[in-house]
């Protein structure tokens, strides 16, 4: 379990003052952080999932980033701000939207067979068109000639997939006349602006009440300075929405504090219950996490959340690419969320279903190394990344020695006359033994000046034709080191 942070702060203010840099002072808050990390049934089991999937889809998807044989760089899913469309022609775009293709069933067997284990999804983007018949608004899934509420279909065959679903919401809205990102300069920019709250604050509800068997809030478009400085209305509302709806988990984009302050307060403390870090980015170590719950959305393209016709614009991620991330994530105890951008039709693309499918055949075999898992008490190696549940410890080997010994550090023990030794040792995809290099002989482990220890894991010839990442487990025993030369020659 990671540390709080609010410990750590407070473990900080205790300590001496001679010769230590006086602590922050506390701020105090009231739309700050409101009592530091959660312990519920529903936020643990959000720590569990591992991997999730988004997906980015609405009528943005019909021009696929290009219109009149131009094609935009930027993000498919701002093409209304492209300068390629007008705002007239895209906002008529809706009376084309008819997604004969689309399966939610299929969508929710594919995601499964991928692993994920929740899902986001993208019910009203920036340009304000919302994919369920909000009965606020005319710009509406109910307006085109598809007519069915998508939402809901989505919602349905997720949830009866086992797959957790969470609703992603714009503050942005471009259709609503009330929107303004600057604060309102006048007595009739206030008044349209309470409108838009009022309209924002309804269509939460109505996702909420339509759809109980959410689970939780992603937000975007909180940027806005007009929106910011309405901490204390928006805090209101995240309280009304989680009475109503016990356990909703809400991302750190939806408020600021009274400051200005987003994702964290003034303090330093995360607001509501996890980090939407930003888009694509991965934190390095621990150390950047800070203690907090966090996921990462990352696209497939270089930058494409929705539908473009055109991928040559930019790399293209491999299953291997992405397989690597998500162990990252949860050896940083992250979840690593996979987004999709399916096309007007209702169809996700081939490459995306032959990448999804790559990432389900190694998690249907190692699925164990990043599912339930937390970082280890292994630092980071070369080799790759290590996960823990409970005393099992998962090795996920990218960068395969060229020798085939996979060399381990052990931690030092904090007992100074007791090390860390390698109880058991197994490859995850074959179940066979990971035998320790020597076969008995001394001088197959050894210790440096730090008291660490090493072990050399043998990689058989069947696991060192595979192209693909592999994960070894292990399990730690601490001895007297006095015993470990004999303890190493009895496992060898």
């Amino acid at each position: 379990m990671k540390p709080f942070i609010i410990l750590f702060l407070s473990a900080l203010m205790t300590l001496p003052t001679t010769a230590q840099t006086p602590a922050k002072e506390r701020i105090t808050l009231q739309h700050g952080s409101h009592g530091g990390k959660r312990t519920d049934a529903e936020m643990q089991r959000w720590r569990e999932y591992g991997i999730g999937q988004f997906i980015h889809w609405g009528v943005y998807a019909i021009p696929g980033g290009q219109w009149n044989g131009k094609t935009s760089t930027g993000a498919a899913e701002w093409f209304r701000s492209s300068g390629l469309i007008s705002k007239e022609e895209y906002d008529n775009l809706y009376k084309q939207f008819n997604p004969t293709d689309f399966d939610a069933k299929k969508w929710a067997k594919q995601a499964k067979q991928m692993g994920a284990r929740y899902m986001i999804f993208t019910t009203k983007h920036h340009d304000g068109f919302c994919m369920w018949p909000s009965k606020y608004t005319d710009y509406t899934i109910a307006h085109t000639p598809y007519k069915k509420d998508i939402v809901k279909e989505l919602v349905d065959a997720y949830t009866a997939e086992e797959i957790d679903v969470y609703l992603y919401f714009s503050i942005i809205d471009w259709n609503h006349p009330g929107y303004q990102s600057a604060p309102a300069g006048n007595d009739k920019d206030k008044a349209r602006y309470e409108k838009f709250k009022a309209f924002t604050r309804n269509q939460l509800i109505e996702l909420l009440t339509n759809y109980p068997a959410t689970k939780g809030l992603w937000f975007d478009g909180s940027w806005d300075k007009a929106w910011i400085e309405e901490s204390a209305w928006v805090d209101d509302l995240g309280e009304e929405l989680r009475a109503m709806h016990p356990g909703l988990i809400i991302g750190s984009r939806f408020r600021a504090d009274e400051k200005g302050n987003r994702h964290v307060d003034a303090n330093g403390e995360l607001i509501d219950d996890y980090d939407q870090r930003f888009e694509r980015n991965l934190p390095a170590d621990l150390k950047e996490v800070g203690g907090n719950d966090w996921d990462c959305a990352m696209t497939i393209p270089e930058n494409q959340w929705g539908y473009h016709r055109d991928w040559s614009l930019s790399y293209v991620k491999t299953p291997y690419d992405l397989i690597e991330m998500a162990v990252k994530a949860n050896s940083l105890d992250g979840n690593f969320v996979i987004n999709f951008g399916p096309d007007g039709k209702g169809n996700i693309r081939k490459e995306e279903t032959d990448i999804a499918k790559g990432i389900g055949d190694w998690t249907a075999v190692n699925g164990a190394a990043i599912y339930g898992t937390h970082h280890s008490l292994l630092e980071k190696q070369d080799w790759g990344y290590s996960t823990q549940k409970d005393s099992a410890i998962y090795l996920s080997v990218f960068n395969k020695p060229m020798n085939n010994l996979l060399r381990v550090k052990l931690p030092k023990s904090k007992n100074p006359n007791r090390i860390y030794v390698i109880e058991k040792a197994r490859f995850l995809s074959t179940k066979e033994p990971a035998q320790i290099n020597g076969n008995g002989k001394a001088g197959t482990y050894y210790r440096d000046k730090t008291g660490a220890s090493y072990y050399d894991l043998i990689i058989p010839e069947k696991i060192q034709q595979t192209n693909q990442p592999f994960v070894i487990v292990i399990q730690l025993k601490e001895i007297d080191k006095k015993d470990q030369d004999a303890y190493q020659q009895a496992i060898t």
